[in-house]
């Protein structure tokens, strides 16, 4: 099954593995025992925002089905959905915008409809000492900072570019990279003095960065859907995983991550 996934998406898995993320089980939000089968993995496919806090959600489904394996490739949502397209052995694909599941559904990969399930808004990220004192996005324009930003066709990136329209600010930033876990990197490691991340991340990365509000992140909020990818090889499994992200216990994990309710 995953030996003939394509090697962005297989070097996703294994990192997401090594993380402590990859081999997790299944469960229903009620925590019961659930019926989908009894072996298998289970291959889904989400935005890298959704790391933590899909990580934990596996472990619940897991211990819920024992024998069942949850394998999970993070990374930019739009990379993740070209591999889809192109064959990608996935069950289950959670986006982080509507734009780039719309990907996957404009090449027939989707069973059934894609469902808003969270939201999620911008931060600016900086090391924990701020060394380019940064107190508001305006500040992210000012000659000699270095601002690291998501790449414009991945969700993070096209928030970007809309907050810092609606703002009026324009950055050149140093790089572009292609997730937002590697503008989070590149500013804890002080490798940036400023980058554009998801709240959610600056929370996760609590300690190495901090998270700085604005008010234009209000107008690049995104909308997070999941679907069950179509032909998915555990079809059922795939279906009770997007139940438990729905649910109660799916809703709580995201709202204590800093996800906001769609």
């Amino acid at each position: 099954m995953l030996k003939t996934i394509t090697a962005a998406a297989s070097a996703a898995l294994l990192l997401a593995a090594a993380a402590g993320c990859g081999d997790v089980d299944d469960g229903g939000a009620s925590g019961k025992t659930g019926t989908a089968g009894r072996g298998g993995t289970l291959t889904v496919f989400a935005a890298a925002s959704l790391t933590e806090t899909f990580g934990a959600l596996g472990k619940v489904f897991e211990a819920a089905h024992p024998g069942v394996k949850v394998r999970f490739g993070f990374g930019g949502s739009s990379t993740l959905a070209q591999q889809i397209t192109q064959g990608a052995p996935a069950d289950v694909f959670a986006a982080a915008s509507p734009a780039t599941m719309k990907t996957v559904t404009d090449g027939g990969d989707a069973a059934g409809t894609p469902q808003v399930f969270t939201r999620n808004r911008l931060v600016i990220a900086v090391p924990e000492n701020d060394p380019g004192k940064v107190r508001k996005l305006a500040d992210l324009s000012r000659p000699g900072l270095k601002v690291v930003l998501c790449a414009v066709q991945v969700p993070c990136g096209a928030a970007a570019e809309k907050a810092l329209g609606a703002a009026g600010v324009e950055v050149e930033p140093a790089s572009r990279e292609q997730d937002v876990k590697a503008v989070l990197t590149k500013v804890s490691l002080d490798e940036a003095d400023a980058g554009l991340v998801y709240r959610t991340d600056a929370r996760a990365a609590s300690g190495k960065v901090k998270g700085i509000e604005f008010p234009e992140s209000a107008q690049a909020i995104n909308d997070y859907p999941i679907v069950e990818v179509a032909k998915a090889p555990h079809s059922a499994l795939a279906k009770e995983f997007i139940g438990l992200v729905l649910g109660p216990r799916g809703r709580d994990a995201l709202t204590r991550a800093g996800f906001e309710a769609p």
